[in-house]
This record gives structure tokens, C-alpha cells and sequence, in this order.
């Protein structure tokens, strides 16, 4: 009888009650507080990170691309013939300030004297030669 009274003690279930109560709150607390918020914070400092290197990115590809490039201030069409010599065509402009406006010349020229091709070209003061832009 002593050891059914010391089974069903009220005493023993209280020990038991306060212990699984303290272990479900701490696993609580781990599984629903500090596990989820040392991955939240990860995590939202990883976006940080990627959204901020996203943007250098984006701001070092536009500054190259957005620098000033050093552009030709004269633009030459030189004539060849069929042979592909030069040649001179009597009557025609070969000396422009634009790229556009010399372009736009060169494929006029190529609908009047299809037996001829012109090139575009560019003296560049740090090279010895021409600098060919297009040519049909």
C-alpha cells in the first residue's frame, strides 16, 4: 500500500507537470522565437546585401557606358572602283562633320554609282592610319 501511495502522490505529478511544462515552453520559445529570428535576420540582410549590390552594379555598368567617348571631329568617304583602287568621282561631297550626316551620303552615293564602294573613314591623331568606319 505504501508503494501505490507513493505512485499516485500528488507530488510526483507536480514535478512532472512543471517539468514538461518548462521544456515545452523552452521549445517554444526556441522553435517560434529564436531560430526563426536568427534566419529572418539572415535573411533579410542577405536581401540588403543583394538589392545594395544590385545597385553598385547597375550604377558601375551605367557610369562606363555613360562616360564621354572620345569621337572623331572629321569624317572622310573615300571612293573605291571595281578593282578596289581609289578613285576619284567628280561632284561629290567627301568631307563631313557628323558620322549620321557622312552615312547617310555614303548610301546616296552607293544607289547612284552601284559600281563603286565607299568607305567610311576617321584620321584618329594617335594612329598612323585611317580608321574605317563602315564600307559598302
Amino acid at each position: 500500500m505504501n508503494f501505490l501511495k507513493k505512485i499516485f502522490d500528488w507530488k510526483t505529478y507536480i514535478f512532472t507537470v512543471i517539468v514538461v511544462i518548462s521544456f515545452s515552453n523552452f521549445m517554444v520559445v526556441l522553435f517560434g522565437h529564436t531560430i526563426p529570428g536568427v534566419f529572418l535576420t539572415f535573411f533579410k540582410m542577405a536581401g540588403e546585401y543583394v538589392i545594395l549590390g544590385s545597385v553598385f552594379v547597375f550604377a558601375l555598368i551605367w557610369l562606363i557606358k555613360a562616360r564621354p567617348h572620345n569621337r572623331p571631329k572629321q569624317y572622310s568617304v573615300v571612293v573605291f572602283d571595281v578593282f578596289g583602287k581609289k578613285s576619284q568621282i567628280e561632284g561629290i561631297r567627301t568631307e563631313f562633320k557628323t558620322y549620321d550626316v557622312a552615312w547617310s551620303f555614303m548610301k546616296q552615293y552607293k544607289k547612284e554609282y552601284p559600281l563603286h564602294n565607299f568607305a567610311l573613314v576617321s584620321e584618329h591623331p594617335n594612329s598612323d592610319k585611317p580608321t574605317i568606319f563602315k564600307y559598302i
